[in-house]
């Protein structure tokens, strides 16, 4: 099942504090952006961050989950989504760990 757009950009509203957030449809799902920086998935309705140890200290108590068969686990976010402030900071925090994306090499 893919995720509705609706709520995608629900969740984009929610982060809106986080910083230059955007999104783009990523095999049938989305995938998050900070900056240029992919920090999240949205797959069957279900927002996952990548994890970070500031995020994991953060959150406190995680749940984990692969947001689609064979995916590395990430933070599984419910109970608190519809918290802006708390999912902001968490945002920010992530991101912040996160490695700078890599150049994309140039077509010849």
């Amino acid at each position: 099942m893919s995720s509705d757009k609706n709520f995608v950009e629900f969740i984009v509203d929610q982060i809106e504090n986080a910083g230059e957030i955007s999104f783009r449809t990523m095999f049938g799902e989305y995938g998050i952006y900070s900056g240029g920086k992919l920090f999240a998935l949205i797959c069957d309705n279900k927002l996952f961050i990548k994890p970070t140890a500031a995020g994991r200290t953060f959150i406190g108590d995680t749940i984990e989950a692969p947001p689609y068969p064979g995916a590395k686990p990430s933070f599984l976010i419910e109970d608190k989504i519809d918290d802006r402030e708390w999912l902001s900071e968490l945002v920010r925090i992530s991101v912040k760990e996160l490695p700078e994306p890599k150049a994309k090499k140039r077509k010849k």
